[in-house]
């Protein structure tokens, strides 16, 4: 790992440390507040519980993200969203957020009459622009995600040392001991597998201030973060009192936990834990569904296929993963120490706004997968106004700013809301939902056969986010089909559309056995837009990206690392 990012992960928030003490006493044993080392500010459970705040929220989701929006959960995850084709972009092309969303080539009627070629495929961009220099001009889009979660790592890295120091030194008790330690190995294991989700391959370093050279595959990193996610169940499974309650409190910011974000039980974490082990699975093994076929089959792909095995863990997982009404880790904004700001800070509030000024818009093949009758549409989205660019970013809709109804869940009359910019009112789902669980959970049995099992879970999450409409099916591609519609609608902007739209086979090239079809593309014409309600896309993604330059240049890799560049692409 470089020794830029590990520099950064190790930055100590003093004012973070500051506020989390509520006697006197306890400020003026912080240490130097302008000069913080270890040793000398996080010496007492103040200054741990501290310090892994700050190195999770500040440290793993804002620093280093100020290059377009202001955190993780915005440029990271909008390009998850672009390649999902949830979002397009806009005019400039800042991050190259106008490149990475764009597809191979598009056949607006279905034929080769009227194809569109992009003349600047990902592909080529992402090894154009993957170098330091590029990087230092804003254009190397692979740097971000590495480095957030890579910063994320190091910190918890370092509160696990730490935190094993004062135990030993009967500072803190066993219990704030365990409960630190299983927030330690849980974002570990989120930073593992995020990279491992997104990346050819990975670094995994588990020593504070670590370092290594040996690269290994994007299969290592997922087992790596499930590893992590043990670590930290296994501990949950055996805490629990008074001392658990307040630690983990005083590791989530003050104003995040209200709504869904209160303080989770030790029995809630451990089914976000599930849910996120479920996750890795289904978002790393190739699962075709192209153009309605359950028998489409992709070649050149870097994902290994899925098996009814790893259907049947993931519907044991989900079985004890989130259900209604449990508490999750959740994000929202405020007045002061803010990790993520109103307007910048996240996907949904981004995209929120008349489609002529937001950063990117709202993408017509979202809409399409929306019932005409889905509250969730109707109270969400207007055509008062159209963008036009180019023949993949030209879109007649934008998302109108919700306002909270006072749960935090359940937005616009009962419909869930995908965005808005009031201070506090938005909900960012951070690590894992119900909606995600069910829709999980409802994948594997339409997969294995159980197709009223599956339909009755793709219900209930439209209940839940107040859709107002239902679904039915008699048979695997008819369910399947509303089984990737409502994963789209339902998991707009969390930061999961590319990748599910990867495993479904519809990012690889039509020549590979990829592709979507029957989609709506508009275009400008000369007097009004034009609509293609049938077109073919050949996205030609890179299904995982290369390593980033500025880790190769920084840490080059030990003798054997192969996992480097994505040899599929």
């Amino acid at each position: 790992m470089n020794k830029r990012i590990i520099i950064a992960a190790l930055t100590l928030l003093t004012l973070g440390m500051v506020t989390s003490c509520t006697k006197m006493k306890d400020q003026l044993q912080v240490g130097n507040p302008n000069a913080p080392t270890l040793d000398a500010n996080v010496k007492d459970l103040n200054g741990l519980l501290a310090f892994a705040k700050g190195g999770t929220y500040f440290n793993g989701f804002r620093d280093g993200m100020g290059w377009l929006g202001d955190s993780y959960f915005n440029l990271p995850w909008n390009y998850h969203e672009l390649m999902g084709d949830n979002t397009c972009g806009g005019e400039g092309s800042n991050n190259q957020t106008t490149t990475m969303g764009v597809p191979d080539w598009i056949e607006l009627d279905g034929t080769s009459a009227t194809k569109l070629e992009n003349p600047s495929p990902q592909v080529d961009v992402i090894r154009t622009y993957n170098n330091r220099a590029a990087t230092g001009n804003a254009n190397n889009a692979l740097i971000y995600e590495w480095q957030a979660m890579y910063q994320l790592n190091a910190a918890m890295n370092t509160l696990l040392s730490q935190a094993q120091k004062l135990a030993d030194a009967n500072t803190i008790n066993s219990t704030q001991l365990q409960t630190v330690q299983a927030w330690a190995h849980f974002w570990k294991g989120f930073a593992y597998g995020n990279i491992g989700t997104m990346y050819y391959g990975g670094i995994i370093i588990d020593e504070a201030f670590g370092k290594s050279a040996d690269f290994v595959s994007h299969d290592a990193m997922i087992a790596a973060s499930d590893a992590q996610y043990d670590l930290a169940s296994g501990i949950l499974g055996a805490v629990s009192g008074n001392d658990y309650t307040d630690c983990l409190a005083r590791m989530i910011p003050d104003h995040c936990q209200v709504g869904l974000g209160a303080a989770l039980s030790s029995g809630e974490w451990r089914k976000v834990i599930n849910t996120l082990k479920a996750r890795n699975i289904v978002l790393n093994h190739l699962s075709p569904f192209v153009n309605g076929s359950t028998s489409a089959s992709i070649t050149g792909s870097s994902m290994s296929p899925m098996t009814d095995g790893d259907w049947a863990t993931v519907k044991t997982l989900t079985d004890g993963g989130i259900q209604i009404g449990d508490h999750v880790f959740t994000g929202r904004t405020a007045e002061t120490n803010n990790f993520f700001s109103v307007g910048g800070g996240a996907t949904g509030p981004y995209v929120t706004g008349k489609n002529i000024t937001t950063g990117e818009k709202v993408s017509e093949r979202l809409i399409q997968n929306f019932d005409p009758a889905d509250v969730r549409f109707t109270s969400n989205f207007n055509d008062l106004s159209s963008f036009t660019n180019s023949y993949s970013f030209t879109t007649r809709w934008s998302l109108q700013d919700c306002s909270d109804d006072g749960d935090g869940t359940h937005w616009n009359s009962g419909a869930y809301g995908y965005g808005t910019k009031t201070q506090g009112a938005y909900e960012l789902i951070m690590a894992g939902s119900y909606e995600e669980n069910a829709l999980m959970g409802a994948e594997a049995r339409i997969r294995t056969g159980d197709i009223d099992g599956g339909m009755a879970l793709i219900n209930a999450v439209k209940t839940y986010q107040g859709a107002g409409v239902t679904a039915s099916a008699s048979d695997k591609a008819t369910a399947l089909t509303e089984l990737t519609k409502e994963r789209r609608v339902a998991l707009a902007f969390r930061g999961l559309s590319f990748f599910d739209l990867r495993r479904w086979g519809w990012t690889y090239d039509v020549s590979k056995g990829g592709g979507a079809y029957h989609q709506v593309v508009v275009t400008p014409g000369a007097v009004d837009l034009e609509v293609y309600p049938d077109a073919t896309i050949s996205y030609n993604y890179m299904d995982y990206w290369d390593v980033p330059g500025d880790e190769i240049e920084l840490n080059p890799p030990a003798t054997g690392s192969e996992w480097i560049k994505n040899p599929n692409f």
